[in-house]
């Protein structure tokens, strides 16, 4: 009976070929997707893995190994133009001393290796842009394994061991990292955020397979009324319920096998344009998007099977007399109980508000089922309000095109539902993700710093902290006033006597810290004296600050300029013409003159979320461009399935004098309805929820999208419309008289 299913399968005709073509299309989109998704989710893992070595110097590890010590040290958080920069300095106390992933052999004092892209960098750009702040000369290039991403900075540096040994922070350990130890401040690589990132691409995932498996029920149900038919002749001539159901299975399944087969071979040509999308901030490896023998299995098996139970489901609700005629069984209207999903959905994201859940896999759990239930709960109360908008309207109307559509979508709402429930979910998910990132956007874009801000670079200890040097040479501030694009600079010194202490913000843990007046009028964006005053108290947060304080005026210090000038320093703050070359070279300067101190400026501080918001942008824009046309595929398909399976209904209609006019409405009126109706309530529903997640997740209140927006929205409706309108001429070739004899 499975080979003569087969045989009939693809010996059906040119329909049953397009049926079929239709159907491992649709599948293979959804597999290549999946497993696109799959594997970017175990790529975050395999990054983390990649760096777990640079956390050896963690204070918290105990693992120990009879070998000859190695000291650590690192060197806290390096940037460069804005993206951050990992820096190891090592040095061996004898042959055989660890040696970290990615090297042959330990750097010699004077040697360092450097990530390929780093490599690059410091050959491409000018020395005192870059080079000069790491203390002698490339040797080599760090393999891969040890980098957790082709874009990555990661520079190891050796050092002559007694001089390591008395930098602060320097640690001597005998074994490498394999594992993440428990540790905060002081382990410089501790990854992506798997889990936050898994709740993201889950959340991608569900948003692109809805529609996915809406398009593979959709095209399953090809040419239904025609199939019917053949099973009653089959019926007929002896077949039993159980062979019909299994022919239609094995249709089904095999279009999904070579459906599945296809979308292993999409998932392989994706792999390289996946591992270029920055969901991390960074590109992945290509070889780290791989699939686990159980998910690949699972998926092998699992779309096939799932195709045969849309199959078995299909015809429910039909039964082939032993006579060969076929029954249709008009459904049970839907209940409003179907609506409970939807709103237990929305419940549970509300509940949430004002109650987040402590740690990240409890927010995964709580948001990710909040958000997945409303989707589902949008399908599944569809029909039901497919079918409450057209007894409304069929109240109010008494055009005969008008109610003919009406009272067949009330007769059988789910068919009239199903047509639109891609474009449905594809309307939710850009509503509640332009939603989310325009917010976010919104209440962070200020990481990008005022222009005033953005010229700035600091460099020395936060406030709070010890001074980061009794006094700054002259020679270094002549170097630093040499720079092209150099505008002006100012000294932060420490108050270790506690004189401004009580002019400290009570809400600010750190003291203010002292500038002469002088220096503030070179650096305006710092804020101004007190007239007359010779010395301020700057708030910490006046240096380096996202926003202009220019408006600002800062109260007076009680010393003298000469007396607060022999203060420690605490940092420097330097501005420029804002370019690169003129940044980097400060930073090289201050870098070199004190190597246990950081530099920062605006851009630094900001790229960490600014890249992590570029991530989910890419993922956003991802998104849209795959759920809108699989959802239009979608609603094309089943457009004209639906008047392929009534096409005999229309022709009679046709016969007995309803115009070709009248049929185009109805038609029309059937799909363009329930579009309408729920893709208003879509779009509500998703600003609901990304309201309800952005106030409890972030605190924020929603920012509503701007025109660009709802021009998109009524785009695609409009687009949806055409591609309704424009299966329309087909009803003319369809529902002629040989349609009416031949039924």
């Amino acid at each position: 009976m499975i080979a003569f299913a087969l045989r009939l399968a693809v010996s059906g005709g040119r329909q049953a070929v397009a049926r079929l073509l239709t159907v491992a299309a649709a599948a293979a989109v959804g597999v290549g997707l999946l497993l696109s998704t799959l594997a970017a989710v175990n790529a975050v893992g395999a990054t983390n893995e990649r760096m777990l070595w640079a956390n050896s110097g963690a204070k918290s590890r105990t693992e120990s190994a009879d070998v000859d010590p190695l000291w650590w040290r690192d060197r806290g958080p390096e940037f460069y133009d804005g993206k951050r920069l990992l820096y190891i300095e090592v040095a061996a106390t004898g042959p055989t001393s660890p040696v970290p992933p990615g090297l042959a052999k330990l750097p010699a004092a004077g040697e360092y290796y450097a990530s390929p892209a780093l490599a690059e960098l410091i050959r491409e750009r000018p020395a005192d842009q870059l080079a000069d702040r790491f203390p002698g000369r490339l040797t080599g290039e760090i393999g891969d394994v040890a980098l957790a991403s082709p874009d990555s900075l990661v520079l190891i540096g050796g050092q002559d061991p007694a001089a390591l040994a008395a930098r602060p922070g320097a640690r001597r350990i005998t074994t490498i990292a394999t594992w993440l130890p428990a540790c905060q401040a002081d382990c410089p690589a501790t990854g992506t955020r798997g889990d936050a990132m898994t709740l993201i691409l889950s959340v991608v995932a569900g948003a692109l397979l809805f529609p996915v498996v809406i398009f593979i029920g959709t095209a399953t149900r090809l040419s239904a009324a025609t199939r019917e038919q053949r099973y009653a002749a089959m019926r007929l001539v002896g077949a039993t319920p159980r062979q019909i159901t299994l022919i239609a299975a094995v249709e089904s399944t095999l279009a999904a096998v070579a459906g599945t087969v296809l979308g292993f071979g999409l998932y392989l040509l994706l792999r390289p344009l996946v591992a270029t999308v920055p969901f991390t901030g960074d590109r992945f490896f290509t070889e780290d998007l791989t699939l686990t023998v159980p998910q690949a299995l699972a998926v092998l098996f699992g779309v096939p099977l799932a195709a045969a139970v849309a199959a078995r489901l299909a015809l429910r609700r039909v039964t082939v007399s032993p006579l060969g005629v076929s029954r249709r069984v008009t459904p049970r209207p839907p209940s409003a109980w179907r609506v409970a999903p939807l709103l237990a959905g929305l419940a549970e994201l509300a509940w949430f508000v004002g109650r987040r859940p402590a740690t990240t896999n409890g927010q995964t759990a709580a948001y990710l089922t909040g958000f997945l239930v409303v989707m589902l709960g949008l399908v599944v109360a569809g029909p039901w309000l497919t079918m409450a908008a057209a007894r409304a309207v069929a109240a109010r109307t008494g055009r005969p095109s008008t109610l003919i559509a009406v009272r067949r979508l009330a007769d059988d709402p789910k068919a009239g539902f199903r047509s639109v429930a891609g474009l449905v979910l594809a309307l939710f998910v850009t509503t509640a993700t332009v939603a989310i990132i325009g917010t976010i956007d919104t209440n962070r874009g200020a990481l990008s710093g005022d222009p005033q801000t953005r010229v700035a670079v600091e460099h020395g200890a936060l406030a709070g902290d010890p001074p980061m040097a009794a006094a700054v040479p002259e020679r270094v501030l002549a170097e630093v006033r040499a720079v092209p694009g150099y505008r002006g600079l100012a000294i932060a010194h420490a108050d270790p006597d506690g004189l401004v202490r009580d002019q400290a913000d009570p809400r600010d843990w750190m003291a203010p810290v002292l500038a002469l007046c002088s220096d503030l009028a070179q650096v305006p964006v710092v804020g101004h004296c007190a007239p007359g005053a010779a010395v301020a108290a700057v708030a910490p947060y006046g240096f380096l600050d996202l926003r202009s304080q220019e408006s600002v005026e800062w109260p007076s210090a009680p010393i003298t300029a000469e007396a607060a000038a022999r203060l420690p320093v605490q940092s420097l703050y330097v501005t420029t013409d804002g370019s690169t070359a003129a940044k980097e070279r400060v930073r090289t300067i201050l870098s070199q003159a004190f190597p246990d101190e950081n530099t920062r400026t605006v851009q630094d501080w900001g790229s960490e979320q600014q890249r992590m918001l570029a991530g989910w942008r890419q993922l956003a824009d991802v998104v849209l461009l795959t759920t809108l046309p699989i959802a239009g595929c979608s609603l094309a398909v089943s457009v004209v399935a639906g008047l392929s399976d009534r096409r005999r209904p229309f022709a009679m209609l046709r016969l007995t004098g309803a115009p070709l006019g009248l049929l185009r409405w109805v038609i029309a009126l059937e799909s363009a309805l329930p579009l309408l109706v729920v893709a208003v309530i879509a779009t509500g529903t998703g600003f609901g929820a990304a309201a309800m997640f952005l106030k409890s997740q972030m605190d924020y209140d929603l920012v509503p999208p701007g025109a660009v927006y709802f021009a998109l929205v009524l785009l695609g409706l409009a687009v949806s419309l055409g591609i309704i309108a424009s299966t329309l001429p087909l009803l003319k070739r369809i529902t002629g008289p040989e349609a009416a004899r031949n039924g």
